[in-house]
């Protein structure tokens, strides 16, 4: 079967996709390995009439009205290779089936490299956090780490100071300009220069970080700044050209530098966004598919 469009990733933004072009009567097909980035967190914060659902809960209910539409498929397969033909493009999947599409949509997103700090990586998304926006009304008044590591974590520190002034900044050994120093310490917020031993905390929660010194610091959440990459490398493999900051090149309608194929959500950010803002970029990506399909058919 030759679908309309086939969308490689099933998030957020690949989602809104498949809703618009099943709304315009297209032929859909995703391709989505049910492993998204926010698997690790329990609830989604900032999408108007959804502000806190569980991400399990979005997730179903987004299939929900997307199947609606009979002309949308969702398979549960890990794209592994993508090529185009002269008049489409063939997919090739970790399991080997073949599907063919005229256009693709590609939104597999992005992955987090997090800081190598023992008893992280299983607090991560319960009380070690990365996006202000999400998490931080909940832990307003809470005594708040935050690990510097990169001259950006000073933004950061100060939309944290916003809900709390309990904050103790971890430099882990990063250097800090005497500066921003003094201006930190002018609010009051602790500055731990030793190297962080370990996460200490239990069923996801944060109790206290070890220093190397020997000291311990009780704290109820730690924010950090992980480093992002996309998630797979369809986009590349496809001879899409990427920007000095490696991310996709894209029009102004979510076009990539390849006829028939386009990017959406944080696979062309490479940095997490809101739901919001990703579920608006799938929409948007979907209406110039649309769009395209149509100015070709007409003809």
């Amino acid at each position: 079967m030759m679908y309309d469009c086939i969308i490689i990733g099933g998030g957020p933004a690949g989602l809104s996709a498949a809703l618009v072009l099943g709304r315009a009567n297209r032929t859909v097909l995703i391709l989505d390995h049910h492993r998204p980035r926010n698997r690790f967190t329990t609830y989604s914060h900032g999408f108007l009439t959804r502000d806190g659902i569980e991400v399990e809960q979005f997730r179903q209910t987004a299939y929900e009205e997307i199947m609606h539409y009979p002309s949308v498929t969702i398979k549960n397969h890990e794209v592994i290779h993508a090529r185009k033909n002269d008049q489409s493009f063939v997919i090739v999947t970790l399991d080997k089936e073949v599907f063919e599409g005229r256009k693709i949509i590609v939104s597999t997103g992005i992955r987090e490299r997090l800081p190598q700090i023992k008893g992280l990586a299983s607090l991560y998304g319960k009380s070690v956090h990365n996006c202000f926006y999400c998490d931080g009304w909940e832990l307003r008044e809470k005594k708040i780490s935050v690990l510097y590591d990169h001259l950006g974590s000073l933004h950061l520190i100060k939309l944290i100071h916003q809900i709390t002034k309990h904050i103790v900044v971890c430099t882990n050994g990063f250097p800090i300009d005497s500066r921003t120093r003094d201006q930190l310490q002018s609010k009051q917020i602790l500055i731990i220069d030793f190297p962080i031993k370990e996460l200490v905390g239990e069923a996801g929660s944060l109790s206290a970080i070890l220093f190397t010194n020997g000291r311990t610091e009780r704290v109820d959440s730690l924010f950090v700044s992980p480093r992002w990459e996309h998630n797979g490398t369809i986009l590349y493999g496809l001879g899409c050209k990427k920007d000095v900051n490696g991310r996709v090149v894209r029009d102004t309608h979510n076009r990539t530098t390849i006829f028939g194929v386009y990017a959406t959500g944080d696979a062309a950010f490479i940095s997490p966004s809101q739901v919001a803002i990703a579920v608006g970029d799938g929409s948007r990506t979907a209406i110039t598919v649309s769009g395209d399909l149509a100015n070709e058919d007409f003809k």
